[in-house]
This record gives C-alpha cells, structure tokens and sequence, in this order.
C-alpha cells in the first residue's frame, strides 16, 4: 500500500503534493483466491477429466488457467484505464447485455442441460456475466446523474426497476435464478449505499420476505399435485432431501456427506472421497463441499476469512473513492462477489434451495473468471484515483 513519504533530501516531496494509491492487499488477497481455487480445482476434477474420451486429470485445470491468465492480464489493462473513462460506456453496456442474453435463443449452447453459453471468437462466454458488469456500470452512471432525485419515490422506483427486464430474460431465456437474484441484489446494494431513507428497505424486505413464504405455501401444499415443475421439485427437496435422494435432493445429500465426512482438519489434500463420482459437478456448484472434505472445518474458515478480507477492502477503498462514481462501482462489486458467495455456501449446506451458483475466483468457470478479474481491475483503479496528501 502506499505510504506517506517522510524526511528531508532530495527524495522529499513538497508540501501538498499527494502520492497515488494502490492497494496491494487487494491484489495479494485475488491471487491467493485464484492460486487456492486453481490447486482445488485440479484436486476435484482429476477424476472426472481422467473420465473424458480422452484422459486428461489436468483437462479442467489447463482451460481455467488459461481463463485466469487472460483475466489477469484483462485487469492490468482495466486497472490502469481511468475508471471515468468506462462512464461513456454504461448505456452501450445495458444494452450489449440484453442482446447478448437474447441471441442466446437461437444461437445459445448447451451444456449439461443447460442453455446458457455463447460462442463468441472460439470462446464460451456466459452473457449473465456481461450482465452483471454491465449493470453495475449503468447504475453507478444513472444514480450519479439522478443526483438527489433518487431520494424521491419516483427516482427510487425508478432504479428498482431498471435490473428487472434484465434479470428477468437472464431468468427465463437462460433459466439461470441465482444469476438473476444477484443482479437485483447488485441493485439494491447500489441503491442501499445512495439512499438515506432505510424505511423503503425494510419495506421492500418484508414485502421480499412476504412473497417467498407465499411461494413457499404455495408448492408445499400442491405437491400431491405432480405439476410443481423443476423449480418446485427443488424447493422440496430443499425441505426434504431424503425423500428426493434419488433425484433433485441426490447432490444437495453428497454435499452435505462431504461437508460431514471433513471434520474439523479435513481428509487431506486431494483425499476426497465424494468426487470420485459420486457428488456430482463438484467442480462447479459444490466445490465449496469438496474444500470442507478435504481440508475440513478449518479450511473452510480459513477460506471465509479470504473473503470477508476482500469485502473489506472493498470498503476501504468505497469509503475513501475520489467522487460517488468511483465509490459505486465499488460498492456494486462488493456485491455481486459478497451476494455470490453468501448464496454458494448457503446451497452447499441446505440453508436454501439449490440455485446452482459458481464460488467466486475458485469454482470451474472461465467467463465467470475472466469478468471478476475486469471487475477487480476497477476496483483497483478506482483506488490509483485516491491521493495521499504529504503532512
């Protein structure tokens, strides 16, 4: 991080002037997550790519490093790019993500039976992801401009309602929930962060709360029916896996076996039992549960604490950002990583509904990667804005 420069000489600068800041511990905390998520990663998936029509233990890991070296080079760029310059870019960024989600219908590609990817240059990018950036940049851009109109009850509505075609074509042309639920959890936060009136908010989580107990009444009492659907089967095998264990409730109970089996230090490193087969996709959704296997209870503490070291420097860096613009791009970052990990461990150990949601920077996923790390690239340049002024 920088410092202040003390002393006298030559070396000394004059009163007034400022140093630029960058914050290593951010940049150190992202490598450890994507050094830790590459070693997981060859760990769980070992198997499976020894499965492939032609074996490759390393067949996972090869492809994510190459997502995670494009990424790291994509954030040096973006880091040392002024964060104003992506100002211009918001409008174009809102709409390219509409678009993108939408040429999925015809031109989408499927994978373990889900249509969710494009093939853009030889590459397969997750248009959720462009969506969740591109949010970002548009409502920091849009609540700027607003200024105190988004204190009104029109200028709230307004930015409430501006994720929601977006998450609704990333729900139901992608058929990707959790994905959704993280844009609008982006914008709440945003908006959380712009607006001092809390009482809207309590409002608008009970009114949140209200209709999920509704929806929960709701499929609970029309399960004899047999037409609940995907979705519905989900939700009651969330209530009750061992009674789904054969179907949707099968991965959350390897999960949670996983999760049990760890202890407090773990089976070892590369020692899982669960991803020789038997959880299935474990390096995708659950890898959260192959890290609790492996390393145990500490591991995975361990790793938490990773993560809420990231959060605060998000905050750090929010709380001293030269002008609004900067702080909430920030702010609409720490999000989208802090709702993304709270949902990921949340459906490993059944606290909710399987929504099949990625670990940031350590989950198999290279557009997931590859946006995350042009994300921490704004975030470290909306830090080289910050000055520290010589006493």
């Amino acid at each position: 991080m920088a410092e202040r420069r003390r002393g006298n000489g030559p070396g000394r600068k004059n009163r007034g002037q400022q140093d630029s800041f960058f914050d290593y511990t951010l940049l150190f905390i992202v490598l450890f997550l994507l050094a830790f998520g590459l070693v997981v990663l060859y760990s769980t998936s070992a198997y499976e790519g020894s499965l492939l029509k032609e074996p490759d233990p390393a067949y996972f890991l090869k492809k994510q490093m190459v997502s995670t070296v494009i990424g790291m080079a994509a954030m040096i760029v973006v880091a040392n790019i002024p964060y104003h310059f992506w100002e211009r870019f918001a409008v174009l960024g809102y709409l390219v993500s509409i678009i993108l989600i939408l040429l999925i219908i015809p031109f989408g590609v499927e994978a373990n039976g889900a249509k969710r990817w494009l093939k853009i240059a030889g590459m397969s990018i997750q248009p959720a992801e462009v969506a969740k950036l591109g949010m970002i940049l548009f409502l920091a851009s849009l609540i700027c401009r607003m200024g105190r109109k988004i204190r009104t009850g029109k200028g709230f509505f307004i930015v409430l309602m501006i994720p929601m075609p977006v998450s609704l074509l990333v729900w139901q042309v992608t058929e990707n929930m959790s994905s959704a639920i993280i844009i609008l959890g982006i914008a709440v936060l945003m908006l959380f962060v712009s607006c001092p009136d809390y009482k809207r908010f309590v409002l608008l989580g009970l009114a949140g709360a209200a209709v999920c107990a509704l929806a929960l009444f709701i499929i609970v009492n029309a399960a004899d029916s047999g037409s609940l659907g995907v979705r519905g089967t989900r939700i009651l095998a969330w209530l009750d896996p061992e009674a789904y264990a054969s179907g949707k409730g099968f991965q959350t109970l390897q999960a949670l076996y996983a999760i049990g089996s760890g202890g407090i230090w773990g089976k070892g490193l590369g020692k899982s039992v669960q991803k020789l087969g038997f959880l299935p996709e474990a390096q995708n959704d659950m890898i959260f549960s192959i890290i609790c296997e492996e390393l145990g209870l500490f591991g995975a503490i361990a790793i938490m604490l990773m993560f809420v070291l990231l959060i605060w420097r998000f905050m750090v860096i929010a709380n001293n950002a030269p002008d609004l613009f900067g702080a909430l791009l920030v702010v609409g970052v720490m999000g989208h990583i802090a709702i993304q990990v709270i949902l990921n461990v949340a459906v490993v150990t059944n606290t909710i509904p399987n929504t099949g949601i990625s670990l940031p920077f350590i989950s198999y996923g290279g557009s997931a990667v590859l946006f995350l790390m042009i994300e921490i690239g704004i975030v470290l340049s909306v830090g080289r804005g910050i000055r520290l002024k010589d006493l």
